[in-house]
């Protein structure tokens, strides 16, 4: 994390919460990348385009590591978040 600025927890949940929507589109989508997952391991991602994010996750799959359980990384870009286009349709003359 650069200087002293943390990541706060909530902010590290909103963001994991998009990554991880992102990813189960993929595996429904794709179920075969479901197969190299044991079931007993965690799954992180680690967004490369999030650096503070990346760390966060990291630490705490560090974490999970030093417990001596399995740890299953997933490494993806954030989600592009659209921007729906509102139109107003015209009325029709009564």
């Amino acid at each position: 994390m650069r200087g002293s600025w943390k990541m706060r927890k909530e902010i590290a949940v909103r963001k994991n919460l998009d990554l991880l929507n992102e990813f189960m589109k993929y595996a429904f989508a794709n179920p075969e990348v479901l197969e190299g997952i044991p079931p007993e391991a965690e799954l992180i991602i680690l967004p490369v385009d999030d650096p503070e994010l990346y760390e966060y996750n990291k630490k705490t799959a560090d974490k999970v590591l030093s417990q001596g359980r399995r740890v299953i990384f997933v490494k993806m870009k954030k989600p592009k978040i659209s921007t729906p286009k509102l139109e107003l349709a015209p009325t029709f003359p009564t």
